[in-house]
C-alpha cells in the first residue's frame, strides 16, 4: 500500500495530523476502518518469492562446465551403443555430473528467512480505540486514523504521530542500531527532512516501548511503514557474488573455451592425416573429460568447510561456503560502532568535581580501576582544588540518585541490572570502594521525582537523620536530617544552583562561575561523552517545592569505550591494505571521539552525516566514500547507498550490523556480517557471517583465515590444472604422433581427476599458512584465479608434464609396451611429485617435511590405489588397464621422477633469479 498522504506528520501539530488523517481523539468507528482497510490491505510486511527448491536445483545444471560434461556423457553413449559395449564411461560421467550438481544444491537450498523474520517482528496484539472504546485487536487490522495506546513492555505495531505521552521512553535499536531509549514528546515540531532517527515526536513499527506511556495515531501501515521500506531494501539488494564464485565462473568458461577450441584443433589435424574418424571422436570426448576438473568443487566446498571449522574456534560462524573466501579478498571493511568497535557498555571517563579533573581508568563493568586528579584553571573568584570528602559525596549522590545495581554473575563476569546510564554511577562508584545495595540499604530514599524528557532531571530525597552523607558539605548542612540529590542534564542542574563547592568548600555561584561550568560541561560534550550533571540540597522540604537554591557538587562524564583489542585490530587491518571504516546512527561528536581513540580518523577527521549523504548525487556520494571512513547519524537506506558506492568503485566490502535497519546492506555486500549476541533474527538471516562475540578484531581474525584459504585453492587450483593441461595435451598428441587408440579413457580421467588429483588436493588445503599473510595487500577486486602468475605456471608445468610423458609414450609404443597403461600410470604417479612441490614456492628441502603429515598421508594412500588399478583383475578389467612388468613400471617412476626434478630445479632457479634481480 502507499501513504495516505504525503505529508510529514512529524512537520504537523497533533490536531493537524488528525485532520488530515480524517480522525478524531474517540477513534475510527468500525464501518470506517473496514473501508480503510480494504484501501490500504493489512498492516503487514509482504514476503518476496523466492526462488523454489526446483529452481536452485535446477540452477545447478546451468554451469557451463556441467553442460559439457552432459553433452560428452550423451556421445560417449551413443558411441558405446553402436560399438554394442556398455556405456560404462557415459554412466561415470553422468554420476559425477548429478554429485556435483547435488553439492551446489545443498550448499544453497536453504531459504531466505529475512523478511518472515521481519514479519514476525510485526504482528502484536495492539489497544486500539474504535467506536469511542478502547479495544484490543490484532495489528493486521490497523489503519491510517487509528488510535493506539501503548505502555512499557509493548512493541509499536505501526508508523505513528505521538498525541500524548507520560515520561515515554523507546529503544529503536531495530532501526538504529542504538541501544539507549530515545524519550518521545508529542509537542514537539520538526523541520521537513529531519531524519528518521530525530523525529523525537513519532514511533515506527517494530521498536519497543521500555517505559512510560502513550497514545498515538496511526499515520502508515505495512510496507509503507519505515520496516516495510526496509523490506523493500532487502528485496531490491542484489546480494553480490563472492570473489570466489566469480574467479570459478571466469575458470569454467576459460576451460570449456579452450577445451573446444584444442578439440576443433586436433580434429581438423586428425582428418588432414586421414586418422579415423571414430578414433577422433573417442580422442575428442577424452579431451573434454579430461580439461574438466571434476574433483575441483568437492575439493573447494571441503576445503571452505574446514575453513569454516577454524573460524567457529574463532568466534566467528560461517552461514554460506563461499563467504570464507571472499573475507580474504576484502578490501573495506563497514562497521557499525556500539557493540563492535566498542564495548555496548557506558564507563564513566571522567569526573569533574571543585577545580579538579579526576580520570577514571579500568575496563568495562568490571569494578576496579584508578582515579588520577590534575588541576584545572579555576574561574575569577573561585579557590583552587576540592575538600577533601567531596569526590566520595559525588559518588554517593550518583548511586543514590538512580536505580541501576552492579551484580556479578555466576561464572564471575559482572552485569548492569537496569539502565546502562545509571549502571555506570554504580560501577565507578564500586571503583572507590562505594556498594551501591549497601550504600542504598543505610541511606533510604523517602520521595523522589522520575526522570522525565521535559524535565531533564530526576531527583531523589534520602533520609540522613545522623548527617553522614553531608558531612562534606561542612556548616550548610547543619541540622539538615534529608539531603535532595538531583542528577540531570548540565544545563537543568546548573541553572538550579546558587552554590557550588571550591578548594575553600561550598561557597556562592556567580554568574562568571555558573558559565564556567557549563564551559566544563560543553568541553566534555565536544568529546563525544555523555555528561551528568549532580546537585545537592540540605534542608529541602519536598517535591513540592521548587528544585532550586541546590549545591553543585560536579559532572561525571561516560562514554561507550573502544573494546581494548579494536585499536590493534584496525592497525592490522591497514597494515593488510584493507580499508576500516565506521557507519553508525549516534552523535557525530561521539563518532569521531570514537574514531580518534581506535585510529580510524584524526580530531579533526571527516565526519559526513546522514543528511548530507541524502543530499549527494552518485557521481558526489562514490568521491565521498573513497575519502572518508566516518559516518553519523545514517538511516538503513543510506547505508545501502554507501555499500552500493563502495562497490561501485570496485571495492570488495563487508558490512557488520545487528538490527532491521542493517539487513538489506547485508544482504548487498559481499560480505555481510551479523552479531551473535545482540543481533536481530532478521541481520543474521541477511547475512554471510555470524560474529559470536560481536567483536570487530573477529573479523580481522576471520579475513586472515580468507586469506589462508584463498592461498590454498590458489595451491590446489594450480596443481589440478596443471595436470590437467598435461593430460589434455597428451591425449591430442597421440593422433598427431602417429598413434592409434585413445591414451585415456574417459573413466581413467575421470579416476584421475577425483582421486589422483582429488586426494592430494585435499591435503594441499591443510597446508598451514605463511608468514606475512595479513602484511599482503588483499587480491585485487576483480582479479583472475589465473593472475599473480598461476595462469603461466599452469600452461608452463602442462606442457613440460606432456611432453615428458609424449616421450615416454612413443618410447612405449615402439617397443612393444602397453603404453596406453604405461601413459595412465606415468600420469598418476608423476602428479604425486606436483602434489610434494605445489606445497610452497620454497624447494622442498627449505620446507619443513611433516608440517602437512596429511599430504605425505594422501600421496602413499593414491600410489597405492594406483597400483590396485594395475594388479588387481577385477579393477583391472573395469579401469581398461593391463598388468605392468616391473621394467615396464620402473619406466613410469623414472620419468615421473624426471618431472618432479623439474618442478623442484625450476623453482630453485626462479628464486635464484628474484634475489638476484633484488641485489641488483
Amino acid at each position: 500500500m502507499s501513504r495516505p498522504a504525503s505529508s510529514p506528520w512529524y512537520a504537523l501539530s497533533p490536531d493537524d495530523c488528525l485532520e488530515q488523517l480524517q480522525a478524531s481523539r474517540d477513534g475510527l468507528t468500525t464501518a470506517d476502518s473496514a473501508r480503510r482497510l480494504a484501501d490500504t490491505g493489512p498492516n503487514r510486511i509482504e514476503l518476496a518469492a523466492g526462488r523454489s527448491n526446483l529452481q536452485i536445483l535446477w540452477d545447478q545444471f546451468s554451469n557451463v562446465m556441467l553442460i559439457m560434461l552432459l553433452a560428452v556423457a550423451a556421445v560417449s553413449a551413443a558411441v558405446s551403443v553402436h560399438q554394442k559395449e556398455f556405456p560404462k564411461d557415459a554412466i561415470a560421467i553422468l554420476v559425477i555430473v548429478v554429485l556435483n550438481g547435488l553439492l551446489g544444491y545443498l550448499q544453497e537450498s536453504k531459504a531466505q528467512q529475512a523478511l518472515l523474520a521481519l514479519r514476525n517482528m510485526a504482528q502484536p496484539l495492539v489497544q486500539v480505540r474504535r467506536d469511542g472504546s478502547w479495544q484490543r485487536f490484532s495489528s493486521e487490522l490497523l489503519v491510517p486514523g487509528d488510535l493506539i495506546r501503548l505502555e512499557a513492555g509493548d512493541r509499536v505495531p505501526a508508523d505513528a504521530r505521538l498525541l500524548e505521552a507520560a515520561d515515554l521512553g523507546v529503544r529503536e535499536a531495530a532501526l538504529t542500531g542504538e541501544t539507549e531509549a530515545v524519550f518521545k514528546r508529542p509537542e514537539l515540531l520538526m523541520e521537513p527532512g529531519t531524519p528518521v532517527l530525530e523525529r523525537l515526536n513519532c514511533l515506527f513499527q517494530g521498536t519497543e516501548v521500555v517505559r512510560g506511556r502513550g497514545v498515538a495515531v496511526v499515520s502508515a501501515t505495512g510496507m509503507a511503514t519505515e520496516l516495510g521500506q526496509i523490506a523493500e531494501l532487502i528485496n531490491t539488494a542484489g546480494g553480490e557474488s563472492t570473489p570466489l564464485q566469480e574467479r570459478l565462473d571466469g575458470l569454467a568458461k576459460v576451460l570449456v573455451g579452450s577445451a573446444l577450441a584444442l578439440v576443433g584443433v586436433v580434429v581438423a589435424l586428425g582428418l588432414l592425416l586421414k586418422q579415423d574418424p571414430l578414433n577422433l571422436l573417442e580422442i575428442s570426448l577424452s579431451m573434454a573429460v579430461a580439461i574438466v576438473p571434476e574433483g575441483l568443487p568437492a575439493v573447494i566446498t571441503v576445503t571452505l568447510a574446514i575453513g569454516t571449522q577454524r573460524m567457529v574456534h574463532r568466534a566467528a560462524l560461517i552461514r554460506r561456503l563461499p563467504a570464507v573466501e571472499g573475507l580474504g579478498s576484502v578490501t573495506v571493511i563497514c562497521s557499525d560502532k556500539t557493540g563492535t568497535l566498542t564495548q555496548n557498555r557506558q564507563v564513566v571517563q571522567e569526573l569533574r568535581l571543585g577545580t579538579t579533573s579526576v580520570a577514571v581508568g579500568g575496563q568495562g563493568y568490571v569494578p576496579h580501576g584508578s582515579f588520577t586528579a590534575s588541576p584545572l584553571t579555576p574561574p575569577a573568584g573561585a579557590v583552587a582544588g576540592s575538600p577533601e570528602g567531596l569526590q566520595r559525596l559525588l559518588l554517593q549522590a550518583a548511586v543514590l540518585c538512580s536505580d541501576a545495581e552492579l551484580r556479578q554473575a555466576a561464572d564471575g563476569t559482572w552485569e548492569i541490572l537496569g539502565d546502562p546510564t545509571e549502571g555506570a554511577l554504580s560501577v565507578v562508584a564500586e571503583k572507590d570502594g562505594i556498594d551501591d545495595f549497601e550504600l542504598r540499604s543505610h541511606f533510604q530514599r523517602a520521595a523522589e521525582i522520575p526522570f522525565s524528557s521535559e524535565r531533564q532531571l530526576m531527583a531523589v530525597w534520602i533520609d540522613d537523620p545522623h548527617g553522614q552523607l553531608q558531612t562534606p558539605l561542612g556548616p550548610t548542612a547543619a541540622g539538615s536530617q534529608r539531603l535532595l540529590i538531583s542528577k540531570g542534564a548540565p544545563e537543568v542542574i546548573i541553572a538550579s544552583c546558587d552554590r557550588w563547592i571550591d578548594g575553600s568548600g561550598v561557597t556562592a555561584l556567580s554568574s562568571d562561575q555558573r558559565q564556567w561550568w557549563i564551559e566544563q560541561a560543553r568541553e566534555l560534550a565536544a568529546s563525544g561523552l555523555r555528561v551528568l550533571a549532580f546537585a545537592c540540597a540540605p534542608h529541602h522540604p519536598s517535591p513540592e517545592r521548587e528544585l532550586e537554591q541546590q549545591v553543585l557538587l560536579g559532572l561525571m562524564a561516560q562514554l561507550d569505550p573502544a573494546r581494548p583489542e579494536v585499536t590493534e585490530a584496525v592497525a592490522t587491518c591497514r597494515e593488510a591494505g584493507i580499508r576500516p571504516v565506521m557507519i553508525t546512527g549516534d552523535h557525530p561528536l561521539t563518532a569521531r571521539a570514537i574514531g580518534t581513540t581506535i585510529g580510524l580518523t584524526t580530531s579533526d577527521g571527516e565526519v559526513i552525516l546522514g543528511r548530507e549523504l541524502e543530499a549527494m548525487e552518485e557521481p558526489a556520494l562514490r568521491e565521498a566514500v573513497a575519502r572518508c571512513s566516518v559516518y553519523a547519524r545514517v538511516a538503513p537506506e543510506q547505508k545501502l547507498r554507501i555499500v552500493k558506492a563502495l562497490q561501485a568503485n570496485g571495492q570488495v566490502v563487508a558490512m557488520t550490523g545487528d538490527g532491521v535497519n542493517d539487513a538489506p546492506a547485508l544482504k548487498q555486500a559481499h560480505i555481510g556480517v551479523a552479531m551473535g549476541i545482540t543481533g536481530t533474527e532478521v541481520s543474521k538471516e541477511a547475512a554471510d557471517m555470524v560474529l559470536l562475540d560481536d567483536n570487530f578484531a573477529t573479523i580481522v581474525s576471520a579475513v586472515e583465515e580468507g586469506r589462508l584459504v584463498y592461498a590454498n585453492i590458489r595451491r590446489f587450483v594450480k596443481y589440478i590444472l596443471g595436470s590437467n593441461v598435461g593430460e589434455l595435451i597428451t591425449i591430442a598428441a597421440a593422433p598427431l604422433v602417429g598413434l592409434m587408440g585413445v591414451p585415456l579413457t574417459p573413466l581413467q580421467i575421470l579416476w584421475m581427476n577425483l582421486v589422483t588429483d582429488g586426494v592430494p588436493a585435499l591435503a594441499l588445503a591443510l597446508e598451514p599458512g605463511e608468514e606475512g599473510l595479513m602484511e599482503r595487500p588483499p587480491a585485487r577486486p576483480g582479479e583472475s584465479i589465473f593472475a599473480r602468475g598461476i595462469g603461466t605456471y599452469i600452461l608452463r608445468v602442462g606442457v613440460v608434464f606432456a611432453a615428458i610423458t609424449i616421450v615416454m609414450m612413443v618410447y612405449a609404443a615402439r617397443t612393444g609396451a602397453p603404453w596406453q597403461t604405461m601413459v595412465f600410470t606415468t600420469l598418476c604417479l608423476a602428479q604425486m611429485g606436483h602434489a610434494l612441490s605445489a606445497r610452497s614456492d620454497l624447494p622442498l628441502f627449505q620446507v619443513p617435511p611433516f608440517s602437512n603429515p596429511w599430504l605425505l598421508w594422501a600421496v602413499v594412500l593414491t600410489s597405492g590405489l594406483q597400483m590396485l588399478l594395475l594388479y588387481v583383475p577385477s579393477l583391472s578389467s573395469f579401469f581398461g588397464t593391463t598388468p605392468l612388468p616391473l621394467h615396464d613400471l620402473l619406466v613410469c617412476v623414472g620419468f615421473s621422477l624426471v618431472f618432479f626434478l623439474y618442478l623442484e630445479l625450476d623453482k630453485i632457479w626462479r628464486l635464484w633469479r628474484r634475489r638476484t634481480n633484488a641485489n641488483t
